[in-house]
């Protein structure tokens, strides 16, 4: 399916909304459930959801074709993304851990190049450095809090399974149905997850208010359902680099959003931020002069 340039860009802002909201939605959840256990059944939920979408169209699942794509990425972009990512968080201030965790379009920019075949050029160098001091200057007021070596390792492999995770995805768009891809990775990675989470970590410590109810919900149809359908449409349709670039306005979002529900600091960073990050954009998205014969 095509999508208009407008579309596209509506699209990107879309996601860039979702996933930046979830963030202060899950520190409210989190308030009610313990973090594994949380992730698990956020994720589970979000995959059936897509699966419903998709039982029509059951044809298109290929299951005995595409069953190692499915699980190759279910482990990058989910096990692998989101475990590592809760594990980290235990170890690292959450800033801190946010900016390592978005050096994703700096790696998707590179991996795209070398894997892909993508162009890379001065500027479009410049620009993703530009978009990773940006997001590291906007969460500069959360960078306080010891740092453990374990704790960089984990936030490390976080962006380095979402990254590959991301490209491994434009890699075989052409064989699988994004829709299925996006429905089965969350039902595998939130089996596992989920499991996981009941190993180590105790149901009864989940307070089903209706706030964590609330949370829950978004969680799933938003955070995980909308938002990784959405991302691997215009992962298949569009350009990695540009695509990925956009990421970097998420932790801009994110710190809004939270210091307009939750009470946190903003501070004057956030805008000396976004003002590289609309820097990082120009240089990554402009588009070359062509030279007249």
């Amino acid at each position: 399916m095509k999508v208009s340039r407008a579309g596209t860009a509506m699209l990107v802002m879309l996601l860039i909304l979702i996933w930046g909201a979830s963030f202060p939605v899950y520190k409210i959840a989190l308030n009610y459930a313990p973090p594994l256990l949380f992730t698990g059944i956020r994720t589970l939920a979000g995959g059936a959801i897509l699966f419903l979408l998709m039982v029509h169209k059951r044809s298109a699942l290929r299951w005995k074709a595409n069953w190692q794509i499915y699980i190759l990425s279910a482990v990058l972009n989910v096990i692998l993304f989101l475990g590592l990512q809760i594990m980290g968080l235990r170890y690292l201030p959450s800033g801190m851990f946010a900016v390592i965790v978005y050096l994703q379009p700096v790696m998707v920019g590179v991996l795209a190049w070398l894997w892909l075949g993508d162009q890379m050029s001065a500027l479009k160098v410049t620009g993703f450095l530009a978009g990773f001091a940006g997001v590291a200057v906007a969460s500069i007021q959360n960078l306080s809090g010891n740092a453990s070596a374990a704790g960089l390792l984990l936030a490390l492999g976080t962006a380095i399974s979402w990254s590959v995770g991301t490209v491994y995805v434009k890699r075989v768009s052409g064989r699988v149905d994004f829709m299925w891809l996006a429905a089965m990775q969350c039902l595998i990675g939130g089996v596992v997850l989920t499991g996981a989470g009941s190993i180590t970590e105790t149901w009864s410590g989940i307070v089903w208010n209706g706030s964590f109810l609330i949370s829950l919900l978004y969680a799933s149809v938003f955070g995980v359902a909308v938002s990784w359908m959405l991302y691997f449409f215009l992962v298949n349709a569009g350009n990695l680099q540009k695509i990925s670039s956009f990421l970097f306005l998420v932790p801009i979002v994110s710190v809004t959003l939270g210091a307009l529900l939750l009470n946190e600091p903003l501070t004057g960073f956030l805008l000396a931020g976004l003002m590289l990050i609309a820097f990082s954009l120009y240089c990554i998205n402009r588009q070359p002069k062509v030279k007249d014969p």
